[in-house]
């Protein structure tokens, strides 16, 4: 996901997305620490845009502020 596709959204959906990237990122290590993990590369890519959507929404604090 692109951070200025994530500057289009809301904050509250942005929190939204962060919820379900922490989640899925939860999911992935329980995955990875029963051998299940397909694919390792998607933990770096899901915490990444844990970081792309934390970025943006303290962007978007600084600017109501």
């Amino acid at each position: 996901m692109k951070a200025s596709e994530l500057r289009e959204l809301s904050v509250s959906e942005l929190e939204i997305k962060l919820k379900d990237l922490k989640e899925e990122l939860f999911n992935l290590r329980f995955q990875l620490a029963i051998n299940q993990l397909e694919n390792p590369m998607r933990i770096t890519a899901v915490k990444r845009d844990i970081a792309r959507v934390s970025t943006v929404i303290r962007e978007l604090a600084d600017t109501e502020a």
